[in-house]
């Protein structure tokens, strides 16, 4: 494989939106009727995440519509998202749309705990309402930290949720930091989920592995991931994010082949310490990849063309 890179769309400050603080994180591509591609994604007020969306022309990108609201607010004091919501996999089934997201809670020992939550929208992706307070999958016997950044495909009658699980926090130069793998889970609805032991996807070694992004194409399963070292990774661009790139025939076992992804980062510019949070667009004719660069978010927004 091999991405053409085509530059960076938009970061938050583009928008002047009050809210809209900065970053513009974690894209999550939908397909509207008319065939334009509605592009989540992830904005900060005061260092907490809010999701919304804006709309761009399939053929040229170019934006042409820009949701003004959050899709949905922080949960009630004491709650898995009373600290932030972020949008990381949709899909639409029966006439509705399943948002998955990410809630954020603050904690005491260390930084942050994650949970995932879900909201359902029946106006075509419009608005969203939570399906419940709490999170249809947290923290458990086989995640005991916690799991975050899922992506959910359906699979013939099952449901397939990949996500990062924590395994631990270790010490960093100023505070501890998470280490962390993807794992799967089952379902037969979208909203219980099954967990295991051993349901490992992407292991790293002497890394973390997060936000996976998984997709059914020529008779196979595709994922796209980042993948970091465990310290220094906000300081050092050597350290930080890039994409990694998997294959598997069942969904199930997979096989990295990170030297076959087609995208690094570039020499200079809103992308040259890092690549992350791959998000992919089958639009028929051509493949599409939104991606975050440098800041985790925070310089924006871009995208790359498939060329085989």
């Amino acid at each position: 494989m091999k991405w053409e890179k085509k530059g960076r769309l938009f970061s938050a400050e583009d928008f002047q939106i009050a809210w809209m603080e900065s970053h513009a994180q974690v894209p999550v591509a939908y397909i509207l009727p008319n065939g334009d591609i509605r592009l989540y994604f992830n904005s900060r007020y005061q260092g907490k995440s809010a999701p919304t969306y804006v709309e761009l022309d399939r053929d040229t990108c170019q934006i042409i519509r820009v949701n003004q609201e959050p899709l949905l607010a922080n949960g009630r004091p004491g709650t898995f998202d009373d600290s932030g919501v972020m949008v990381s996999s949709i899909v639409e089934y029966q006439g509705k749309i399943y948002l998955y997201y990410v809630g954020w809670s603050q904690q005491v020992t260390v930084s942050y705990q994650n949970a995932i939550g879900l909201a359902v929208s029946t106006d075509g992706g419009e608005t969203f309402t939570k399906y419940a307070e709490g999170p249809i999958l947290g923290r458990n016997v086989n995640d005991p930290f916690f799991t975050s950044s899922p992506c959910v495909i359906r699979s013939g009658g099952q449901w397939l949720m990949y996500y990062l699980s924590c395994t631990g926090w270790i010490a960093g130069t100023e505070k501890m930091e998470p280490v962390y793998h993807i794992k799967y889970a089952t379902s037969l609805d979208g909203i219980d989920w099954k967990t295991s032991s051993g349901n490992e996807c992407i292991k790293g070694e002497g890394e973390a592995v997060s936000q996976p992004f998984v997709m059914r194409d020529q008779g196979k399963y595709r994922m796209w991931y980042s993948m970091r070292k465990l310290l220094n990774y906000r300081e050092s661009p050597e350290q930080s994010y890039r994409i990694g790139y998997a294959e598997s025939g069942d969904g199930i076992i997979w096989e990295r082949l990170d030297k076959q992804v087609g995208i690094d980062v570039s020499e200079h510019g809103w992308d040259s310490q890092m690549v992350e949070y791959a998000n992919v667009v089958d639009l028929g004719e051509r493949k599409i990849m939104f991606y975050n660069g440098n800041g985790f978010g925070k310089t924006g927004i871009g995208y790359a063309v498939l060329r085989e």
